[in-house]
């Protein structure tokens, strides 16, 4: 009898941190999908997309909306690598990111609310082309293959095997950017022999498709593009 009274306030405690735990990590779950929703639903005021198409005025309203969708996939990957470092691998990203980091206060309240801090500005990785002597691509950094790996999760690839480039990864090509940063799927791959892929996916035909879980973009709407295009909201 004395044994099993001893044993009871241990098994209460227990079964008190267990329950501490478990909506600890039910508050930091549910913290987590809130800010995930907050960046997937986040509309870039047209003004900002236009900052974009002054840098590069071959782009159509489309190709803007596909640029917005490709830095809520960045933002994405911020989240989720946590404090790990990562690398932005698209210079048209990076535009528009310059763009919305001058609308401080808007920048300043997404950040809050999709990060619980301010976001500070990574600069866009070093062109990956091949060195002019050599003949050989560098390697990827340890932040970009994150990156990488975190893009490909978004839109469920196989981030050792995958099929194509995520949008992220291929946007600068795609849309045809000056100086833009072209990537390749054997750069990430265990194997870097190229295979049969020739370019990597970069230019292979076909939209990257979208993120998953982001039902319709944020962006989309009145001109009915299939590859990010629609109608933009704004302030």
């Amino acid at each position: 009898m004395s044994d099993s009274s001893s044993l009871l306030p241990t098994l209460l405690l227990g079964a008190a941190l267990g329950l501490a735990l478990g909506i600890g990590i039910s508050h930091h779950r549910t913290r987590l999908l809130e800010r995930e929703r907050r960046i997937r639903n986040h509309v870039f005021p047209r003004a900002v997309l236009d900052k974009v198409q002054e840098t590069h005025p071959h782009l159509r309203l489309r190709d803007l909306f596909l640029v917005a969708r490709a830095l809520r996939a960045f933002f994405l990957v911020h989240l989720r690598a946590g404090a790990q470092r990562i690398d932005m691998p698209s210079r048209v990203v990076d535009v528009l990111w310059h763009a919305f980091i001058l609308d401080t206060r808007a920048y300043d309240a997404f950040c809050r609310q999709a990060f619980g801090r301010f976001l500070h500005h990574i600069p866009a990785a070093p062109s990956g082309e091949e060195d002019a002597g050599s003949g050989a691509r560098p390697e990827p950094s340890e932040a970009m293959r994150l990156t990488w790996t975190l893009a490909c999760l978004e839109e469920n690839l196989d981030p050792a095997a995958a099929t194509r480039l995520p949008l992220l990864f291929a946007i600068d090509a795609k849309l045809a950017i000056p100086g833009g940063l072209h990537h390749r799927i054997e750069d990430f791959s265990p194997r870097r022999d190229g295979g049969d892929g020739g370019d990597g996916g970069v230019s292979g035909g076909g939209a990257p498709t979208s993120s998953k879980g982001s039902g319709k973009d944020s962006d989309a709407g009145s001109d009915g593009a299939s590859d990010g295009g629609g109608g933009c909201g704004g302030d």
